[in-house]
């Protein structure tokens, strides 16, 4: 069977969004790992920042601090697949959500493998 213009063009596209997957993918578990780092950092140092005493606004602080976290990480990992998902691209939505996963996990690996060095 001869290939027409019209493969060209169809293999061009999936080519493209592959691409496209792989660095969305990696790029919002970049974003996701330096979230994490923000927060975390903040509550290594929050004594250091907010003070030493106790507060009746630190547990509201706190839960806001999560739940703004969770939309955050939701946004990160699941935004762009869901408009691609809605938008008819439902193999690359599930695509992208695997890589960002992937990325996530090999990120947390290369950071216990750190902790793991210097320790």
């Amino acid at each position: 069977m001869e290939k027409t213009g019209v493969d060209d063009v169809y293999n061009f596209w999936v080519n493209l969004l592959m691409k496209l997957t792989l660095k969305y993918g990696i790029e919002h578990s970049i974003l996701a790992a330096g979230y994490v780092t923000l927060v975390a950092t903040l509550l290594q140092n929050g004594h250091i920042i907010f003070g030493e005493k106790d507060n009746a606004l630190m547990p509201v602080a706190f839960l806001l601090l999560f739940v703004v976290s969770a939309a955050v990480m939701g946004m990160l990992v699941l935004g762009r697949p869901i408009l691609w998902y809605l938008d008819g691209k439902k193999r690359e939505a599930v695509e992208l959500v695997g890589v960002t996963i992937a990325s996530l996990a090999a990120i947390t690996v290369l950071v216990f493998l750190f902790l793991a060095l210097v320790s």
